[in-house]
């Protein structure tokens, strides 16, 4: 009888734990709010200019990695990711042109041809351009929380590009990505902070 009642109790419990874990995710995901609605919120904006701050934390390494630098992009397919520091590093992306800058040397590419830039371009270029389709043709996708505070897993369909990232967590407000988190295959994790800045705001040094 003993055993009956702790049972119960335990069925009870587990119960009220999964109409609380349903009721928070209703509370954080409103109804029709989807992939959808957030693509077509952020499709609003055709351009804009941010900086960034990225951290990375390398398995081999001691410490964090620090790099700054600027964004920009236009829809519906161009992307610049400028590294300022510590060295100047320029990525630009064109339809699927890949442009690398870097040592006073620069190398033009397509962008399908090299597996882990396909993931980490399309995964931010798609998401500030509101571009559903290239998502979707790239990744396994989920969204929570609501059009004032979101967030956009994406996992690599593709094995040979999961072989390069695990998965990619973009969260932001309303139109505007405000962090991308990517951790690497090998457990490497990068965290990238982004800033979206006034098209009138001055360059800064």
């Amino acid at each position: 009888m003993l055993d009956t009642t702790r049972s119960n109790r335990r069925m009870a419990m587990r119960t009220a734990l999964l109409a609380l874990c349903l009721a928070a995710s209703g509370a954080a995901r409103p109804a029709g709010f989807d992939l959808q609605a957030l693509m077509k919120q952020l499709a609003q904006t055709r351009s804009g200019q941010a900086e960034f701050v990225e951290d990375r934390r390398v398995q081999q390494l001691d410490h964090t990695l620090h790099s700054s630098g600027r964004l920009s992009f236009s829809a519906p397919d161009t992307f610049v990711r400028e590294q300022l520091k510590p060295r100047h590093e320029r990525m630009a992306v064109v339809g699927n042109q890949l442009t690398l800058s870097r040592g006073g040397r620069t190398q033009t590419t397509l962008l399908d041809s090299v597996p882990e830039a396909v993931v980490i371009v399309e995964a931010i270029r798609g998401t500030l351009t509101g571009n559903r389709a290239t998502l979707e043709r790239y990744f396994d996708t989920g969204v929570q929380g609501s059009p004032e505070q979101w967030q956009l897993d994406l996992v690599p369909r593709e094995p040979r590009l999961r072989q390069q990232v695990a998965y990619l967590r973009l969260s932001g407000r309303q139109g505007q990505v405000r962090e991308v988190r990517m951790t690497l295959a090998d457990g490497d994790v990068s965290v990238m902070r982004i800033e979206p800045v006034s098209a009138n705001a001055p360059a800064k040094p």
